[in-house]
């Protein structure tokens, strides 16, 4: 039977409701999952007017990361072309004719839930130019040596290859980049993206050093979406004694990690989901590290405002996001992040919302470091660094002074509205930052 969720209209009193109380200047609401279904959540504030925030910043790289922008350059393009392919093998453009995204979605087989990634493919004008054969096969050929220059493996040259020459099939959903990523239920792939290329030591190095000094002797880590542990490998090379809680939303990945942590003293795992309510029955911890994961929080200020409550006083966020779209991730690892057929909440509650897009820019995450109540920001690489081509950011931020605490607005609520209503959890922030457009 089809879960029936709180319409427009229902969130839209929950928000009036919530901003009715004292000491309430905004509010906004969402959905989270609940269990099989979902319930409103919200986020609320005061409304003080906060200062922008100015983050310390420092180069991450030495000489060897000079090479970065012209790789990523060559891998980019070849990743232009393979989309140019796609999109002219379908025969629409050869009239000359502008195209809707519908009707070459509808041309190339697109299944619904990846139709946003063709979206995005079309917004590019380097996409519109049919390439030649000899171009593509020059622009592969290329793209295998940017990437062994940049020390990325043999096997993710294969994944970038096949991934590039399956577009049609993984558009229409008759493969999935899993298959292709985790093929023969290995994790050599996956490693080699997310830990064993020239970008990913320099990135997980710096968290590893951040998670180091801020966890001190015998420290709490809490890991939130682990994953293949690749950055999970770099801070455990860098800390002696430390009490960590690796988790993730999977439990292949949770298999995973015990076999291949197994000899680690202090390692403990848990389930945990981002878009769902994120309350370990845990003591608060020193550290919260959150690798490439937290872009898939649907709402990423109630995500930072939660992890902020999982924190101790002083205690620090490190995070590793990246923060520019390139067109090779918008031919892979997007598939990576459509949602699933039968999802109940499809896309994104935040700035993001209606938009064709995953990442957010390195200025919106300090911005949002600072509205859920974060202090002493600090983002790596520092622009100009080479490393920046690459987009991906460490960012480590302090949690900040007491926050009111959000149970007496809970009560409220429940006093208020009906139940099916009542918020499933309220974080106090010190600003909101909402698309105005979007909201209930």
């Amino acid at each position: 039977m089809p879960v029936e969720l709180p319409s427009r209209d229902d969130l839209q009193l929950v928000r009036r409701t919530l901003e009715a109380l004292p000491d309430v200047a905004e509010a906004e609401v969402f959905l989270i999952a609940d269990g099989l279904g979902a319930a409103p959540a919200a986020l609320v504030s005061s409304g003080h007017p906060q200062p922008e925030p100015l983050p310390r910043t420092a180069h991450l790289g030495g000489a060897e990361t000079g090479v970065v922008p012209r790789c990523l350059a060559v891998m980019d393009r070849a990743a232009v072309l393979a989309i140019a392919h796609t999109l002219h093998a379908t025969g629409l453009f050869r009239d000359g004719c502008v195209h809707g995204w519908e009707e070459v979605a509808e041309a190339l087989g697109a299944a619904p839930r990846h139709r946003w990634i063709v979206r995005r493919w079309l917004a590019s004008d380097e996409t519109l130019r049919p390439p030649s054969r000899r171009e593509l096969a020059t622009a592969m050929r290329d793209l295998d040596v940017a990437r062994h220059e940049l020390g990325y493996p043999a096997a993710m040259g294969r994944f970038f290859q096949a991934a590039l020459r399956s577009l049609p099939r993984l558009v229409r959903d008759e493969i999935t980049l899993q298959s292709l990523l985790f093929s023969g239920g290995g994790m050599t792939t996956a490693l080699g993206n997310y830990r064993d290329n020239l970008i990913s030591r320099h990135l997980n190095k710096a968290a590893a050093g951040a998670v180091a000094e801020a966890a001190r002797t015998r420290g709490r880590v809490l890991e939130i979406g682990a994953g293949v542990g690749a950055t999970t490998d770099a801070v455990l090379a860098a800390v002696d004694d430390v009490n960590y809680l690796f988790t993730d939303v999977s439990t292949f990945f949770l298999d995973a990690a015990r076999e291949r942590f197994r000899h680690r003293p202090g390692m403990r795992y848990a389930l945990l989901d981002v878009n769902a309510k994120m309350t370990p029955d845990e003591p608060p911890f020193d550290v919260v590290l959150a690798a490439n994961v937290l872009h898939n929080a649907r709402h990423a200020g109630r995500t930072l405002a939660a992890i902020r409550e999982l924190l101790a006083p002083g205690g620090t966020l490190v995070l590793i996001e990246s923060c520019v779209e390139h067109h090779l991730v918008s031919a892979s690892m997007h598939f990576l992040m459509s949602p699933q057929a039968d999802a109940l909440l499809p896309g994104f509650a935040d700035i993001r919302q209606g938009q064709d897009r995953v990442f957010l820019s390195r200025t919106e995450w300090i911005r949002q470091l600072a509205a859920a109540g974060f202090r002493d920001v600090r983002a790596e690489p520092a622009p100009g660094d080479p490393l920046a081509a690459a987009g991906q950011h460490v960012f480590t931020a302090v949690r900040g002074d007491h926050h009111p605490d959000p149970a007496p607005l809970l009560s409220k609520a429940a006093e208020a509205l009906p139940p099916h209503l009542v918020p499933r959890e309220i974080h106090t922030v010190d600003a909101l930052i909402t698309d105005r457009s979007h909201r209930p």
